[in-house]
């Protein structure tokens, strides 16, 4: 291990314990080592030269083992299947194109589809995942049956309900950490907008895509995919065009949020402040590509980007200006996370605790099977010992 290495990786060490808000002992009892060795990794005078160990930290930590273990060999984890990824896969794996081609069959009414596809979107953002499974078992069969054998004039429209109902099922799979599948959907979303002949549909795609990237932790991929896009799109932006601004200001909240892993400050609250340019021309109540763009999604974003940086203060000052209910379920209860991310990095427990149960109550399914909340329910549960009744029964639920 080389020290510019190993300094390196203590400077990780350390930014990723500051964000999650444990100090170092608390740190030291998750890994079952010393203050001491917790001390002298962050400063890059011990080397971490075990890769037990390693696992170890990178778990505490949540990140993946890949980013601490750059010239390691990498040893997979085994993480628990969260309710609804396996059926969602499955939606994906079966060969529903290729059964639409070779066995034609009369397609289901326009607007019958187009009840069910609203329906995909309405399950996605109020995070239920199983249902979505459910439904899009059928739906995704019988709109790439559509999109071959309704009539000409209507296979625009019906390829564009396929991108829309692949696009619901990306950002489930993404929220569900399972980027190898939610790529899978967002590039079929992309191809049958293509097939629709709507470039907008297309950046919509797009901006799935850079979910993808987010939870797969690719934020090389995201600036890239996001910043092309966008550019693409700037000019109708800046004409005023709705949905294109709606497009340009989701992609450039996914640039902040990929500075802000980055821990580039500047470049993430520089794309905050364009986007909040933009999001006030547009004004709040849209959701133009279920993007739901607009200020209350900007301060959303905000509050992230903040949380990230471990700017906690910063974090709680914005959420207490922001007004989210124009926002979905989904969006809302991820809010009331952040805001208990960023009472735990300040060690205001029963704060953070609180904000999580409001999560809770918004979105149950979301808050019960996020690793993020697991992980902050771990972390609070060490910083308060013993736990309070609430957050004991939070754990549980949880699985923390």
């Amino acid at each position: 291990m080389s020290t510019e290495y190993q300094r390196a990786l203590g400077r990780k060490i350390a930014q990723e314990r500051k964000r999650r808000g444990l100090s170092q002992a608390e740190f030291a009892r998750l890994i079952d080592r010393s203050v001491a060795w917790v001390s002298q990794v962050e400063r890059g005078v011990r080397k971490v030269d075990r890769m037990s160990v390693l696992e170890a930290v990178a778990e505490a930590l949540e990140v993946p083992l890949a980013e601490l273990a750059a010239d390691a060999p990498v040893v997979a984890a085994v993480a628990e299947e969260m309710p609804g990824a396996a059926s969602l896969r499955l939606v994906l794996s079966g060969s529903h194109s290729l059964r639409a081609m070779l066995h034609a069959s009369p397609a289901q009414p326009v607007a019958e589809l187009q009840k069910r596809v609203d329906k995909a979107w309405e399950l996605a953002h109020a995070a239920r995942y199983v249902e979505l499974a459910d439904l899009l078992r059928d739906l995704i069969p019988a709109l790439e049956t559509a999109v071959r054998t309704a009539p000409q004039e209507q296979r625009a429209q019906l390829s564009e309900f396929l991108a829309v109902t692949y696009q619901a099922c990306s950002a489930a799979l993404a929220k569900l950490v399972e980027p190898e599948a939610a790529w899978i959907a967002a590039d079929r979303a992309i191809a049958a907008a293509e097939r629709a002949g709507d470039p907008l549909l297309m950046a919509a795609g797009a901006f799935r895509l850079g979910f993808v990237f987010l939870g797969a932790r690719h934020f090389d991929q995201v600036e890239e995919t996001a910043r092309t896009a966008a550019d693409a799109l700037w000019h109708l932006a800046d004409e005023g065009q709705p949905e294109a601004m709606s497009l340009w200001g989701g992609l450039t909240l996914q640039r902040a949020v990929a500075a802000s892993r980055l821990n580039e400050a500047d470049a993430a609250y520089g794309h905050l402040a364009r986007t909040r340019e933009v999001a006030e021309r547009l004004g709040d109540g849209h959701n133009h590509y279920n993007t739901e763009f607009g200020p209350a999604n900007v301060a959303l974003h905000e509050i992230a980007v903040a949380v990230e940086l471990g700017d906690a203060g910063h974090a709680l000052r914005a959420a207490g200006a922001v007004d989210a209910s124009t926002l979905s379920d989904e969006r809302r209860g991820r809010l009331l996370i952040d805001v208990a991310r960023a009472h735990a990095q300040r060690r205001q427990i029963d704060q953070a605790v609180s904000a999580l149960l409001q999560a809770e109550e918004v979105t149950p399914e979301q808050v019960q099977n996020h690793r993020m909340v697991r992980q902050l329910v771990a972390d609070l549960l060490t910083m308060q010992d013993p736990p309070v009744p609430e957050l004991r029964e939070l754990a549980e639920r949880v699985g923390a």
